[in-house]
């Protein structure tokens, strides 16, 4: 059975920083490509960033510079280092696991971004 759990999430004012971790298991993690979606309120989810095994990395525009995804095949989890948050970084986090056409996703968790 595969699990992706997200941890981390949490309030946080304008300027400061959250680290996510999603713990996989049932799966063989090193052969995923590992990415973080959000989804604000009254909007659709969007792809954050990606990360494949040999330790390439892509960012949505809206975040590059700003977050960090990584990966420990080791643990098989996938970190997003989160900082100089805006309020409009405010969202459910989702953990997204993808091998060819198959997609896995864990629960989310709630990133708010306040003063």
């Amino acid at each position: 059975q595969v699990q992706l759990v997200e941890s981390g999430g949490g309030l946080v004012q304008p300027g400061g920083s959250l680290r996510l971790s999603c713990a996989t298991s049932g799966i063989i993690f090193s052969r995923y490509v590992m990415a973080w979606y959000r989804q604000a309120p009254g909007k659709q989810r969007e792809w954050v960033a990606h990360a494949i095994s040999g330790g390439s990395t892509n960012y949505a525009d809206s975040v590059k510079g700003r977050f960090t995804i990584s990966r420990d095949n080791a643990k098989n989890t996938v970190y997003l280092q989160m900082n100089s948050l805006k309020l409009e970084d405010t969202a459910v986090y989702y953990c997204n696991a993808r091998r060819e056409i198959v997609d896995n996703w864990g629960q989310g968790t709630q990133v708010t971004v306040s003063s």
